[in-house]
């Protein structure tokens, strides 16, 4: 298998959970008149695709807890993580850490909003003479780099909900 395979197959792993956890914070108990009204109990207020963003790390990197990392540049050329969210794809971001034992669960996790990511990159970038937020770090086989961002950096609003 190559890098790419076993990466997916690994993560894949933790979909059940994390779909758990969005079905959490994206479905909502439906107001009183969509019950009585419109046969409705639950609700997703959006009905085009949303796309959701998802990164896991591994147990031993749970010390990072408070930061996450976004690829940002490859070598070959590849389009990033970060060019797409520049670009405009995905609305949320779901970060995670998987269990130390548990396999499929997950020890920490942050679900966030990347339309205020963007804004927050696009104003610090205007700010800084074009310069990127984060600090960029070097992945350790030399496929890419990534810049890593305190969560503690962005705006509040980022954070739709953290575990």
């Amino acid at each position: 298998m190559n890098g790419w395979t076993s990466d997916k197959a690994w993560s894949d792993q933790y979909m059940p959970a994390i779909k758990r956890i969005l079905g959490e914070h994206l479905i909502g108990a439906a107001p009183q008149e969509e019950d009585q009204e419109r046969n409705t109990d639950l609700i997703v207020l959006r009905m085009e695709a949303v796309r959701i963003g998802c990164r896991l790390r591994r147990f031993s990197q749970i010390r990072y807890a408070d930061e996450f990392t976004i690829r940002a540049d490859r070598p070959s050329g590849a389009k990033t993580e970060l060019a797409k969210i520049i670009e405009g794809w995905g609305r949320y971001f779901f970060y995670g850490f998987a269990a130390e034992t548990e396999v499929g669960a997950l020890s920490a996790w942050l679900l966030g909003d990347l339309n205020v990511f963007r804004l927050w990159f696009n104003r610090f970038m205007a700010q800084h003479q074009g310069r990127w937020p984060g600090i960029k770090k070097p992945n350790k086989d030399g496929s890419s780099s990534f810049l890593c961002f305190c969560i503690d950096d962005l705006p509040t609003d980022f954070i739709l909900a953290r575990c």
